[in-house]
């Protein structure tokens, strides 16, 4: 055990001694289970990261109102750096859940969109993806030429009400634990428009043309006209490249081992290229 881990394992929240066992998944952070041999818990570990407009305080704000909402696990304890939650025993999705579970999702993206941003405490963020799009151009020093596609999809979009919305719906931010949907990792989450959750659950899960329908008409009920459709494939694409570019930056400013940005960034400009065919 390194001295990292040798924190760990004397934060002041354990009843017992723990083990630690390192969790992989995530790209940003580095995790562990800790077992204190009757309960199971995460310890996520990771500061603010100004480039990618993430902050803890509010990221952890927004993990307690969504637990509060009945959609992640509960916070035990937080100091700077560590949040402790409690074990979810289930499985992560991949890409082909996101696409065969869309009728148990659409129902957990309601109740965020409807509950979590009544129970947040404290400052909240705002999430605009062609604001993030711009701001990752400067700072991965990416093709300008994204600037302009980053305007004319924005010009697309239609007016819909302000929601507390996740906005980074990839496969393994969702959980099944055989009875119910979790969903976890709210870095990003903050106030902005329930149509990016719905279309960047849509790019990530790689949905055809019958997916979106049936995504969009189990959200949106009966009133999906053609401005919906044009400013739902217009959010689609910014989508996929709001990723890529986030691959890029975290190329430069992260390098968080055994992670291959690169791949994920060419990953989702091939998306996003078909997206915008």
């Amino acid at each position: 055990m390194d001295e990292f881990e040798a924190k760990l394992a004397r934060l002041s929240c354990w009843k017992r001694p723990v083990t630690l066992a390192p969790l992989g998944g995530g790209l940003t952070n580095v995790s562990y289970v800790a077992d204190d041999g009757l309960e199971k818990f995460v310890v996520r570990c990771g500061g603010d990261i100004p480039v990618h407009h993430v902050f803890r305080d509010r990221e952890r704000a927004a993990s307690r109102a969504a637990f509060e909402a009945g959609l992640s696990p509960e916070v035990i304890h937080v100091e700077p750096g560590i949040t402790v939650m409690r074990f979810i025993a289930g499985r992560t999705f991949g890409e082909t859940d996101m696409r065969e579970q869309l009728a148990r999702i659409v129902p957990l993206l309601k109740t965020c969109h409807d509950e979590v941003g009544r129970r947040l405490q404290g400052p909240a963020n705002m999430f605009w993806v062609f604001h993030v799009i711009r701001d990752y151009v400067r700072a991965a020093n990416a093709d300008t030429k994204y600037l302009a596609i980053a305007d004319a999809l924005e010009r697309r979009q239609v007016p819909l009400p302000i929601v507390f919305g996740h906005h980074d719906l990839l496969p393994g931010n969702f959980m099944d634990d055989g009875q119910r949907l979790w969903l976890i990792d709210w870095e990003y989450g903050a106030f902005g428009t329930a149509m990016f959750d719905l279309a960047n659950l849509s790019a990530n899960g790689e949905y055809d043309a019958a997916q979106d329908e049936t995504l969009l008409a189990a959200y949106f009920g009966n009133t999906v006209g053609p401005e919906l459709r044009g400013a739902f494939a217009a959010m689609k694409a910014a989508s996929a490249l709001r990723e890529a570019l986030w691959a890029m930056v975290s190329d430069v400013h992260l390098k968080t081992p055994g992670v291959d940005y690169q791949a994920h960034a060419r990953e989702y400009l091939r998306r996003f290229e078909r997206l915008m065919a």
